[in-house]
């Protein structure tokens, strides 16, 4: 069996975030929570990268690259309707979170639409189906139950 060359690298730090080494590039920037399949094809594709290339071959320099464009997408070319983020309330950006930065912003909306008592703020408050989903019979927890029938 043949030994990977030393400029292979089995863990890649990209975003605060260990990916695989053995992943193909986009397959790897997906485990970065926050980015997507298809914003890790657009920016492989910006930066020139052989999508079939695998993560822990990328140079150090290719990753600060990658780095700076999750950082800022919009700046660098991506189209604002790839962000996750758009219209940010408090700065009226297109920005795109990742990472922790994305967990704390949408807990941080939750108990926004909580707090002024919204549709959705009550129905997150009280554990409940957010987006219309039918609640009959889905979405219970607990002990199984079954279906009541009406008595004759």
């Amino acid at each position: 069996m043949t030994q990977p060359p030393e400029s292979f690298k089995h863990i890649v730090r990209i975003a605060g975030t260990d990916c695989d080494g053995s992943k193909k590039v986009v397959y790897g920037l997906v485990q970065v929570k926050g980015v997507g399949v298809n914003l890790a094809r657009a920016i492989v594709n910006m930066l020139g990268i052989d999508p079939e290339m695998r993560l822990g071959y990328l140079s150090d320099d290719q990753v600060k690259k990658i780095e700076e464009i999750l950082s800022n997408p919009v700046e660098h070319g991506i189209p604002p309707w790839m962000v996750n983020r758009q219209k940010d309330l408090e700065t009226g950006k297109y920005l795109h979170l990742i990472g922790a930065d994305l967990v704390l912003t949408q807990r941080a909306d939750i108990e926004r639409m909580i707090k002024m008592k919204c549709w959705k703020g009550v129905r997150h408050s009280l554990g409940l189906k957010v987006r219309g989903q039918r609640t009959r019979t889905t979405g219970r927890k607990g002990i199984t139950v079954g279906v009541k029938r009406r008595r004759r």
